[in-house]
């Protein structure tokens, strides 16, 4: 045990397996007033549930006092710390885990590095969980059956989080004036990324909201999805370039299709003529009606 904690234990997965989700350890630990983890970066996730005390979590230069109840989360590839509360230090839970569901299971549950917090997350279920998959390794025969075996508890802690998550959204909605500020935000995004293919998915997690979520919030304030928002933006471009003497293949391009064709399909359903034909209706000057009283 480290001299900088009170209690520690920790049981290691001795063969990580390859798939959606995989968990790499899952620990126990009581650390003394001030004990600090950081800044440093980790390649996996690891989230840590808080039993008691009190201690502050540290991520994209933003501070979040954490209590009994909170868990946090540690994002692959983020800068992050982590310290004790030197009068009240807390205990916690922990589990790392990789995969290649990882991001879209963390999304689904709603934690983001911008939303890095999930309050009011410890209940039995939650504690028994972790405990399941601290001790799944330490008695297992066959590290393959382990790996199925912690795979199941990692997917009920995760839903469990994501439990807590939407009970929080219910229960402490949004203010008016931070949607507004987010949906500011993400036309900003799309109106000037919209050269760029542009995933919703990211352009969510990038604002700190599941897609889902954020789709509600930006169709209730703009009367669209973003993804129409967003093709709303490149249609009315293509509009403008179309006028130019620019191929059919450089207007996708620019207006962020890399297909001419499926841009071409797009362009006709938005505008009931295809690129070609509505470049031509522009060119065409238009009939002038003849005027019965004009003498000729």
């Amino acid at each position: 045990m480290s001299s900088e904690h009170h209690s520690y234990s920790v049981s290691m997965n001795p063969s990580p397996a390859e798939g959606e989700l995989s968990v790499l350890f899952s620990g126990e630990a009581q650390p003394m007033g001030l004990h600090k983890i950081g800044p440093a970066i980790h390649d996996y996730y690891l989230v840590h549930t808080v039993l008691s005390g009190r201690g502050e979590f540290i991520i994209r230069d933003t501070s979040y006092p954490c209590v009994a109840g909170d868990t946090f989360v540690i994002f692959p590839g983020e800068l992050f710390s982590y310290q004790a509360d030197e009068r009240e230090p807390w205990s916690y839970v922990w589990v790392g885990f990789i995969g290649r569901g990882a991001d879209d299971v963390m999304s689904q549950v709603g934690a983001t590095p911008h939303h890095p917090v999930i309050p009011g997350s410890l209940n039995p279920n939650i504690r028994s969980y972790y405990d399941k998959l601290i001790g799944c390794y330490d008695s297992a025969a066959l590290p393959e059956l382990a790996n199925l075996e912690a795979g199941g508890w990692i997917r009920l802690l995760l839903q469990q989080f994501g439990v807590a998550r939407k009970k929080l959204e219910k229960n402490h909605p949004e203010s008016t004036a931070a949607i507004d500020l987010v949906i500011k935000q993400a036309i900003q995004y799309l109106t000037l990324q919209y050269t760029q293919p542009i995933s919703i998915e990211h352009l969510s997690g990038m604002l700190g909201y599941h897609r889902t979520h954020l789709c509600k919030l930006f169709k209730q304030s703009t009367g669209l999805s973003p993804s129409q928002y967003l093709l709303n933006i490149r249609m009315q471009r293509a509009e403008s370039l179309l006028a130019s003497s620019m191929t059919i293949e450089q207007v996708a391009s620019s207006v962020g299709f890399g297909d001419a064709l499926y841009f071409s399909k797009k362009f006709r359903k938005w505008r009931g003529q295809s690129p070609t034909e509505y470049r031509k209706a522009l060119r065409t000057p238009p009939k002038r009606s003849k005027d019965p009283y004009r003498l000729n």
